[in-house]
């Protein structure tokens, strides 16, 4: 049985000593997931595959707080950047312990306007991406002893949406794919979750999608990317340690599985 005690010195925070990897990390609910790991005690990697800008704003905004950062551009889709974002973070701190898949596309497209470049750039990020940076650092997550693997999804994977069919079957797929790695890796002490955001208030770009006006919950209010960041941080941390294989849904009552 694990011994929680383990994971944090005698009035340290849960995350001390650990090194969280988070795609997508530069705005939003990825932003919000590193400041909260950081919060807890975790040296964080951030990448994004552009606006270095607002990652290194990212990066800073922890060191100001006394965390530990390190900010790095890279296209998830590309093995070579896989690669080098995983070798850099070893480089700045020795290890991952903790790997957050967030990076997303979520784009709508009515079926007969999404070419099959389109359909293959979501698939590419939603699924390819975490294929391949679990691979990447499969090595460190095993050699931690308490590697957590978080995938971030969506609500519209249980529930449909319209104009997202190509979104929709990504964020599927990453729920199979959570599923399939809680059983390959439970052998190495590594859990695999999924965290599926309902509604949540963040800054997008464009026009508000198309499922927001019909998506209703019990709380009546969208979620905050804090909220969603704190289920990513209490299953990265050691009270979460009988956890894998589960989709966790953060939506305020918009889905009750």
């Amino acid at each position: 049985m694990t011994d929680v005690s383990l994971f944090s010195a005698s009035g340290g925070r849960e995350l001390d000593g650990r090194v969280a990897l988070v795609t997508g990390a530069s705005r939003n609910i990825g932003r919000a997931i590193a400041l909260s790991l950081a919060d807890g005690g975790a040296a964080i990697i951030l990448t994004a595959r552009s606006n270095k800008t607002a990652l290194d704003a990212v990066a800073a905004g922890i060191e100001a707080k006394g965390g530990k950062a390190v900010a790095v551009l890279g296209d998830l889709t590309q093995p070579g950047d896989v690669d080098a974002v995983v070798d850099a973070g070893l480089s700045a701190f020795g290890g991952i312990d903790i790997l957050v898949n967030n990076a997303a596309l979520r784009n709508e497209t009515p079926i007969e306007e999404l070419t099959l470049e389109g359909w293959r750039s979501v698939m590419a990020l939603a699924l390819d991406a975490p294929f391949m940076t679990v691979k990447a650092a499969l090595g460190a997550l095993t050699r931690s002893g308490c590697g957590s693997v978080i995938n971030i999804g969506g609500l519209s994977a249980y529930t449909g949406a319209k104009h997202r069919v190509h979104v929709v079957a990504a964020k599927s797929g990453l729920d199979g794919l959570t599923k399939a790695l809680a059983h390959e890796l439970a052998e190495r002490g590594i859990t695999v979750n999924l965290v599926s955001p309902g509604l949540i208030e963040t800054v997008r770009e464009g026009r508000e999608p198309h499922h927001h006006a019909t998506s209703a919950n019990l709380a009546k209010r969208r979620g905050t990317p804090e909220e969603v960041a704190a289920m990513v941080r209490f299953l990265s941390g050691p009270w979460a340690r009988y956890i894998t294989g589960q989709t966790m849904h953060v939506n305020g009552g918009a889905y009750l599985p």
